[in-house]
């Protein structure tokens, strides 16, 4: 046991921080930080356009909804180490690995929350828009996916706070953001670097679930104005 970790234990809970480390490393922490918002803030849009096209293959094409959600499960159910296992030999370590292996954690939520999002728009809406001469890839941006919105909206925020957990695992092939911190206090028997990590990651997945519920309510008004009545 190292000395570190002796006087942890011996001086109890309230020397799991060690504030003067905090301190000292601000810069490292917060360059962490904003590596773990970019690997998660590309994964995500990333995903999103590649699951808005297969859900609009989708909708166009009923017959390729199931097989496109049963790869895309198949994807979501790889454990995350076994996925970086299968594709380190293909592109390597590092942030290609990364970021593939993320983007395929979101597209079986953003797929499935797509398609049921346009499935429920009402079929008088689609009827109306159809009447008033909208082309159908008209209809499907402007009146489709705008009133899908709420159900899309839903589907981000699963899939960034998904994505803000898996992304401290890519730490230990050389990305990571905050779980360079966690894994560097675990090879040392250091906690504070785990608290921070973990903590910032916690705090990291909030503050992106609140962001994308204001731009919920930001893109749907009526939902409000109908809230009132």
């Amino acid at each position: 046991m190292s000395s570190r970790t002796t006087q942890v234990l011996a001086n109890g809970p309230d020397s799991f921080v060690w504030w003067d480390w905090v301190d000292r490393n601000r810069d490292v922490i917060w360059e962490r930080t904003l590596d773990h918002l970019r690997l998660t803030a590309a994964s995500v849009a990333i995903g999103f356009v590649i699951a808005l096209a297969l859900a609009a293959l989708s909708l166009r094409f009923r017959r390729l909804y199931a097989p496109i959600t049963w790869v895309t499960g198949v994807l979501y159910t790889i454990p995350s180490l076994a996925l970086f296992g299968l594709l380190i030999p293909i592109t390597g370590l590092g942030f290609r690995s990364a970021l593939i292996a993320l983007v395929s954690y979101t597209l079986l939520i953003l797929v499935r929350n797509i398609v049921e999002g346009v499935d429920g728009v009402p079929d008088s809406v689609k009827e109306a828009a159809d009447g008033m001469g909208f082309t159908r890839w008209r209809r499907f941006v402007l009146v489709d996916l705008a009133l899908a919105t709420p159900t899309i909206v839903a589907g981000l925020r699963v899939a960034s706070v998904t994505v803000v957990g898996l992304v401290t695992v890519t730490a230990l092939i050389g990305e990571g953001g905050l779980g360079v911190l966690i894994l560097d206090g675990l090879r040392r028997l250091f906690p504070t670097p785990i608290v921070v990590g973990t903590a910032l990651s916690v705090l990291l997945a909030l503050a992106l679930d609140l962001v994308f519920l204001a731009v919920e309510r930001a893109l749907t008004p009526w939902t409000r104005r109908k809230a009132t009545l």
